[in-house]
């Protein structure tokens, strides 16, 4: 669609470079840029604009997702400059603003599986849970309890108004701000039927204070990114380095490629039983 919006503005091999994929979020457009093109950002932003409904805001994203906020940068191409909305997704509704607080809808499926796996009466621990995508939509299909913790003060507000937006709730969620591997260590120490590591890039560093979460017989959801040469071949590497690293018996239940993160490079889900 954007390529057939920019012909006649873009030559033939600019068009060729242009990432055609984008993300919506609510009335938010979200692009990403090769550098060649950079000084036809603006066109490309108010191109997107005019075709895509509803839309409001059309933003650059500057930098990559990172820190320990796990936040980026964007700038303003056409539209509102306001990087705040809703978002809408099995039933639930969410505030999200897109440069404060990590979001990706690219994780919609992964966060259905989860929620289809979670069982009434599980104490679920969410390490890092961002704006509460994860726990609400589990919470809002089981009557368990989801411990949303998040280290970004901006995330865990966000956390706190969408459990006030998502009133009916068959389960619990608990918005908690601070350091995963700390308030796991002083409160939740062996508390955990189900816990998620949903930050990938660091997942080696903080499998200890999973282990430590999960209850004897509970179980780990292990993403990480990996390198392989064929997609179909992520899922088995992450198997492998998982049982390489981790530090208790464990036994794998199943796994999958969640999405590409860049060529040749997956973020990836293992499912583990572990057993103290």
């Amino acid at each position: 669609m954007l390529k057939k919006a920019l012909e006649g503005i873009l030559s033939e091999k600019e068009a060729s470079e242009l990432y055609s994929a984008f993300d919506q979020v609510g009335d938010i457009i979200i692009v990403r840029i090769p550098d060649s093109l950079i000084s036809k950002k603006k066109i490309i932003g108010e191109t997107l604009l005019e075709n895509v409904h509803p839309a409001r805001s059309v933003f650059y994203q500057a930098t990559p997702v990172a820190g320990d906020f796990r936040t980026r940068s964007l700038e303003i191409l056409a539209g509102e400059d306001n990087t705040q909305t809703e978002y809408k997704e099995y039933g639930c509704r969410f505030k999200v603003d897109v440069e404060k607080a990590f979001f990706s809808p690219r994780l919609s499926t992964e966060r259905n599986r989860i929620a289809q796996m979670v069982q009434d009466g599980e104490v679920v621990i969410n390490m890092f849970g961002g704006v509460g995508m994860f726990s609400i939509v589990a919470a809002k299909k089981k009557k368990c309890t989801v411990y949303n913790i998040d280290l970004n003060p901006e995330a865990a507000k966000l956390c706190d108004e969408n459990i006030r937006l998502n009133k009916k709730l068959a389960g619990t969620v608990i918005s908690i701000h601070g350091d995963a591997s700390q308030v796991i260590r002083e409160h939740l120490h062996d508390k955990g039927d189900r816990t998620l590591m949903l930050l990938p890039e660091r997942s080696d560093e903080f499998l200890s204070s999973a282990i430590s979460a999960t209850k004897s017989g509970g179980i780990i959801h292990y993403y990480s990114h990996q390198h392989a040469d064929k997609r179909q071949d992520a899922v088995q590497i992450s198997k492998q380095h998982y049982m390489e690293v981790t530090l208790v018996k464990s036994e794998i239940l199943g796994g999958r490629m969640v999405r590409a993160v860049g060529p040749r490079y997956y973020q990836t889900v293992v499912d583990v039983r572990i057993t103290k």
